[in-house]
C-alpha cells in the first residue's frame, strides 16, 4: 500500500511541476547598445532599439526610464504578441561637449523584467 501511495505522490508532484510552467514573453533585441559616434552640440539625436518577442506570451512594457534628465524615451504601449516586433526610441539632448554614456532602464513582464539599453558617443 505504501508503494502505491508513493507512486501516486510522485505522479501528482510531476503533474504539478509541469503545470506550473507559465507562458512568458522574452526580449530579443537586435542590439542593446548604440554608438552615435561624433555628434554636433545642441542637436538632439535619437535611436530606435528594435526587439522581437521570442517568448510564449505578450510583452507589456511598463516603463522605460532614462538615467538622466538629458534623455527621454518613447516606447510601444500596446502588448507585443509572440513573434511580433516593438521599438524603444531613445533620444539624447547633446547640450554639453564631451563623451557621454546614457542608459535606459526597461521594465516589463518578461523573463528578464529589468533590461538596460545604452547610447553613447561624443558631443563636439
Amino acid at each position: 500500500m505504501n508503494k502505491v501511495l508513493n507512486v501516486v505522490a510522485i505522479m501528482i508532484a510531476f503533474i504539478s511541476l509541469t503545470a506550473m510552467s507559465v507562458a512568458i514573453g522574452e526580449f530579443k533585441f537586435e542590439k542593446e547598445t548604440h554608438d552615435f559616434g561624433n555628434i554636433p552640440q545642441g542637436t538632439p539625436v535619437s535611436h530606435e532599439f528594435k526587439f522581437t518577442n521570442a517568448g510564449d506570451a505578450p510583452i507589456i512594457l511598463s516603463d522605460v526610464a532614462p538615467s538622466c534628465g538629458c534623455s527621454v524615451a518613447d516606447f510601444s504601449k500596446a502588448p507585443i504578441k509572440p513573434g511580433e516586433t516593438g521599438t524603444i526610441k531613445a533620444t539624447f539632448n547633446a547640450a554639453a561637449k564631451g563623451p557621454f554614456t546614457k542608459s535606459f532602464t526597461v521594465k516589463s513582464n518578461t523573463k528578464t523584467p529589468v533590461k538596460t539599453l545604452t547610447v553613447k558617443g561624443t558631443v563636439q
